[in-house]
């Protein structure tokens, strides 16, 4: 086999790729051995005897298994953990989560007049505070009130 670093340098320049992206026809060698200018590597090009090489990538089929597999619930034991539980899921987003879900609802319930103004503040006011889990915890709440309000209106002692 002849030496044709210096074909496959121009070939190289001429591509505009690296030296080892470049592919040489080992049946055409003896023709490639005569290109000594530019013009003749570009008409090996040409001729497809002189070629480039695809671009090695890294492959994300496998990647794209497992995230699939993790989508589903699955591969997140504490074995594959890296980070404490507070990095995982910030206390702040799971409080921002649970509080737009609270005060959605709230705004929810006063547009229907399901509950008043001033049911509204003050229940918006202790969602701020922390008092309610979630919108099960909030509607539980509410609809305890609702089943205390009757026996609120009529104070005992004071029928007659």
């Amino acid at each position: 086999m002849t030496d044709l670093a210096n074909q496959r340098r121009l070939a190289a320049e001429v591509m505009d790729i690296g030296v080892n992206r470049v592919w040489l026809d080992p049946e055409a060698s003896k023709d490639i051995e005569a290109a000594l200018t530019r013009e003749d590597i570009r008409k090996l090009i040409e001729d497809g005897k002189v070629d480039k090489r695809d671009i090695k990538g890294i492959s994300r089929g496998r990647a794209r298994k497992v995230d699939e597999t993790r989508a589903y619930g699955h591969r997140k034991g504490h074995g594959s953990r890296s980070g404490a539980k507070g990095a995982r899921r910030p206390k702040k987003e799971q409080w921002m989560k649970k509080i737009r879900a609270l005060r959605s609802r709230l705004k929810e319930l006063r547009d229907n007049n399901t509950i008043d103004a001033s049911r509204y503040r003050k229940l918006y006011n202790k969602a701020k505070g922390g008092e309610y889990r979630s919108r099960a915890h909030l509607n539980a709440h509410i609809e305890q009130l609702k089943s205390e309000e009757p026996a609120k209106k009529v104070p005992a002692g004071k029928e007659a």
